[in-house]
């Protein structure tokens, strides 16, 4: 238990440094709100004073100095307005520093995601993630720009009111700064205890999100299966915790306030008993009195407010902790200092695998010693049953994952010494899994290619036979899609992805069940295309159906990351080996 707790009270003060030092960046506002926050102070402090002065202008019954209290009151009044007027300076200051702060974290979180290894990507929770991005930055920005627009004033009160108490009665100053201790002690030992229970909360919170976002993105197998009973129940499960946790932490957090409220309300009974005392014994004016229990009343409500913020700190912190964590996972690996270049050339790329191991799990392997080397220009398949390392091959080829020995090499080139944008210009794919982005029907087929003309685009639309269903969208090619294209069929979205490659056409080719999710009657005519575009370059393409690889130069057999067999159609067909069952076993 002590251990957790120092491991939790170094890693609060790990995140707090890190906090400050990106803070730091905004020096120069900080200064401006520090001197708004003075003057404004100084401003509200200097009132009371103003109010023991109209206070001793008013004698008695006829004896009230006119003049000089009108005068104390025009005073104040200008006080009054000029403290309101540089509070809300610096409030404009403290916006701009935290949410400033939080843009800057939470840019660097998502610039973090675009370069974390798909490893990191494929394993943990996209909803958590999300979570991090978005829920934890908001509530990191919350208890900072609670802190900036309360510490500032809070501690700036604090020390004037003791100045301004000294000058009236030091002794009974004294006696408040010698009881103040005890709000200090209780808040610290109540925010000690709340860190842990906020970061138990932030994690919560991101499970809740995790699912949430699982279940919506997958509504229809959630129906199609019958499973909202079991995702509600577990739903209703996280967020029981969820509730637990959150109740926990409000209720430890929330006594900081009551508690500080009962050691102020000492002091103040404190100034007033002392106060009066003096003032009978002629050591105080009423009006002086008066300023000294407004300033004990001053003085201790920042305590009050400092240890709200201290809770809502608490929160920030464990919020940004969860951010920085995501922030300090390694990066993939860099690129080589001084690349290969390999021409862009069509048709002119010999790719090999060279002794290639790999595997997700280390305890598991899955591709071991794999060698393969594809011609320039030639079509390679790679065909076997499910989990056999088929699409893991296009996987390794494109650097989405590193070998974790071996070689690939294209064109005699280790592509580890390539950049991966370099690597991945080679190469255009269509996968199985379609991926469409919020914009219209054009965008989403040139993003390969920019800069294409509304000719070409509608040229590629045409050779994937795409064209037809595009014109009778709402608006065409102008039509906006949303949620990776839930309007869209399946199949229509595949044709937008061939669309893409059609339109792009780079050296190699990727086609991992390009057609899956297309009818026959399309799929012959989308081969014949794939046949003209695949003459003169180097193509790889994973296929379930055995029928559309039939003329590849040559087939690659696999099971278990192993090659079975390799060879043409006709080839593998008369060894009447593993292929031929694999495909025989379709026509049956």
């Amino acid at each position: 238990m002590k251990r957790s707790f120092r491991h939790d009270k170094r890693s609060q003060l790990n995140t707090l440094k890190r906090v400050l030092k990106r803070v730091a960046r905004y020096r120069l506002l900080i200064a401006l709100s520090l001197a708004f926050a003075s003057v404004s102070v100084a401003g509200s402090l200097y009132i009371p004073v103003l109010t023991g002065k109209a206070v001793d202008n008013v004698l008695g019954p006829g004896q009230v100095d006119f003049s000089g209290l009108i005068h104390v009151l025009i005073i104040m009044g200008i006080t009054v307005l000029l403290s309101s007027l540089f509070q809300w300076l610096m409030n404009i200051c403290n916006n701009h520093i935290a949410f400033s702060v939080v843009k800057d974290i939470r840019k660097e979180a998502f610039a973090k995601i675009q370069s974390l290894p798909l490893s990191y990507i494929d394993s943990n929770s996209h909803g958590d993630m999300v979570s991090r991005v978005i829920a934890d930055a908001d509530q990191f920005s919350d208890g900072l720009l609670m802190g900036f627009t309360q510490l500032f004033t809070s501690a700036m009160t604090i020390l004037g009111t003791l100045i301004f108490m000294l000058t009236i009665n030091p002794w009974i100053t004294l006696a408040v700064v010698f009881v103040t201790p005890l709000s200090f002690f209780v808040a610290s030992f109540i925010a000690k205890r709340t860190y842990s229970m906020f970061t138990v909360q932030s994690k919560q919170r991101g499970q809740l999100t995790s699912l949430i976002n699982e279940m919506i993105g997958n509504e229809k197998t959630v129906l199609a299966f019958d499973h909202m009973n079991d995702a509600l129940q577990e739903f209703d499960g996280i967020n029981s915790e969820l509730e637990s946790s959150s109740l926990k932490a409000l209720f430890f957090s929330s006594l900081t306030n009551p508690c500080t409220r009962f050691v102020n309300s000492i002091v103040y009974a404190l100034v007033g008993v002392t106060g009066a005392l003096a003032a009978i014994k002629g050591m105080l004016t009423v009006g002086r009195l008066v300023s000294f229990l407004s300033y004990a009343n001053q003085y201790t409500k920042p305590f009050n407010e400092i240890s709200g913020v201290v809770t809502e700190l608490q929160n920030a912190i464990a919020c940004a902790s969860r951010l920085l964590a995501l922030i300090d996972e390694p990066s993939q690996s860099a690129d080589p200092e001084t690349p290969l270049l390999c021409s862009g050339d069509t048709g002119t790329k010999k790719v090999e695998f060279r002794d290639v191991c790999f595997s997700y799990n280390k305890n598991r392997p899955l591709i071991e010693n794999f060698n393969l080397t594809a011609r320039p220009g030639t079509r390679t398949a790679i065909v076997g049953p499910t989990g056999c390392g088929k699409t893991t091959l296009i996987n390794l080829l494109m650097r989405f994952y590193d070998t974790d020995s071996g070689k690939i090499l294209i064109e005699d080139n280790d592509t580890k010494k390539m950049k991966r944008d370099d690597l991945r210009s080679l190469f255009g794919m269509v996968l199985q899994d379609t991926w469409l982005k919020n914009g219209t029907v054009r965008e989403n087929i040139a993003m390969g290619k920019p800069d294409a003309s509304d000719e070409e685009i509608i040229n590629a639309a045409k050779l994937s036979h795409a064209d037809s269903f595009i014109r009778r969208l709402e608006n065409g090619y102008d039509t906006i899609l949303t949620g990776n294209g839930d309007t869209l069929s399946a199949g229509q979205k595949q044709l937008l992805c061939i669309s893409r490659l059609m339109l792009a056409l780079p050296p190699m080719l990727i086609l991992d069940e390009a057609t899956s999710s297309i009818d026959t009657r399309t799929e012959m005519k989308i081969q014949d295309a794939f046949a003209k575009m695949m003459e003169g370059r180097t193509s790889f393409i994973v296929a379930h159906r055995l029928s559309t690889i039939k003329n590849a130069d040559n087939i690659i057999v696999m099971k278990d990351g192993h090659i079975m067999e390799q060879g043409t159609h006709t080839e593998l067909l008369s060894k009447n080996g593993f292929y031929s069952v694999l495909y025989n076993s379709q026509f049956l």
